[in-house]
């Protein structure tokens, strides 16, 4: 593994067990913007160095062929990481700029796996985190009762939790939102830990209605 003084530097620093994300977002502040040690720090194939290396990428330079290069790469990654870096890199870079945005919007029928679910992540956060969503509930809707049942479970899970965003704050569509959960039975047997939200969608939608109409 061939890094820079300074690469290997934060490498070294970030590589204990011990590291928590606080400790990467403080490191990510002091550097602010560095791409060319964000693809070093990417190129180690590990998780940590990845995840800080999200934090100081360049969004300017988040083309579609990089994307799709980073994709791939994530693909080494066990399935906790994998979705834990694709969601890490929607989140801090992807929705934080018009032209990465339009990327996103426009991966529904994207043939990775990871991009369909970011497209139905990235719709879901749009209900979730109180900004007005576009004007195609009725559309991901109807992709989702179509699609749901036939898709990857990591697209599934994604597709899922948008139909439980609508639901939640459109009530207007929330018995169509709940009937999608009790005709498909998804995660209707899950065993979720006590204090934990279900995702089975009739579940999911009435616990945290009940809480925002306390």
């Amino acid at each position: 593994m061939n890094l820079t003084r300074k690469a290997h530097k934060i490498y070294s620093e970030i590589s204990s067990e011990d590291t928590k994300l606080g400790d990467l977002r403080k490191i990510a502040k002091e550097i602010k913007r560095d791409h060319e040690l964000a693809m070093e720090l990417w190129s180690t194939g590990e998780f940590l160095p990845r995840q800080l290396a999200i934090l100081i990428m360049d969004k300017k330079l988040l083309t579609q062929d990089l994307i799709n290069t980073l994709d791939q790469d994530m693909q080494s990654h066990e399935y906790e990481e994998r979705m834990q870096l694709a969601d890490w890199l929607m989140a801090n870079q992807l929705m934080k700029d018009k032209k990465t945005i339009a990327l996103l919007e426009s991966w529904k029928k994207s043939p990775s796996v990871i991009q369909r679910r970011l497209f139905w992540y990235y719709q879901a956060r749009l209900r979730w985190t109180g900004q007005t969503p576009p004007n195609n509930t009725d559309s991901l809707l109807s992709a989702i009762e179509e699609e749901l049942a036939g898709e990857e479970p990591e697209v599934q899970w994604a597709m899922n939790f948008t139909a439980a965003q609508i639901g939640i704050f459109d009530a207007a569509h929330r018995s169509q939102c709940i009937d999608i959960g009790e005709r498909t039975g998804l995660y209707k047997d899950e065993v979720v830990a006590k204090g934990c939200t279900p995702n089975y969608l009739p579940e999911f939608i009435k616990i945290q209605v009940d809480k925002l109409n306390k």
